[in-house]
């Protein structure tokens, strides 16, 4: 009597606490324009798939401040916690064109502290500096292949990969 009471006992916390495991997962929304889902928690890792403002993913694991997720078409991958927010993002049209957040750049150098306040106090400080150089580095964009290929043929191996 009292091992079957047991059992019963087990069995409902075992349900419980699978019914608890399953109602956690939680959901988070892309806030940048475009994000890419990455091979290994490294901006330097291969891209899996792109990601697109509003994508709604599960996370699977978090490995600070990378978060391994799956994606609104089912792949996995990791994404940078930057990209994203707990908020549901909602699509609507209107009547005109609204702003799609801040680009995953721009997160990345907020989090290092850097801002349109930082950067012009810079400037102000340091006018006789020609930046035009540096406008148009800002501009160039690395394919991934080519950073891979960079790491490769280098040796270079970072910590988190994406140079396999």
């Amino acid at each position: 009597m009292r091992s079957r009471m047991r059992w019963r006992a087990s069995l409902a916390l075992a349900a419980l606490a699978a019914g608890a495991c399953t109602a956690g997962a939680a959901t988070m929304s892309v806030q940048v324009k475009s994000g890419q889902l990455r091979a290994t928690p490294s901006f330097l890792g291969r891209v899996v798939a792109p990601l697109s403002y509003g994508d709604r993913v599960e996370i699977l694991e978090t490995k600070n401040p990378w978060m391994r997720v799956a994606g609104p078409r089912g792949q996995r991958g990791w994404v940078h916690g930057s990209a994203l927010t707990e908020k549901k993002i909602a699509m609507a049209s209107g009547s005109r064109d609204a702003q799609t957040g801040a680009s995953s750049d721009e997160l990345a150098l907020a989090s290092k502290g850097f801002n349109s306040d930082v950067e012009a106090d810079f400037k102000a400080k340091h006018r006789n500096v020609d930046f035009t150089w540096v406008d148009r580095m800002e501009k160039w964009k690395a394919a991934p292949e080519a950073m891979q290929a960079f790491l490769k043929d280098g040796g270079l191996k970072p910590a988190e990969g994406g140079a396999r």
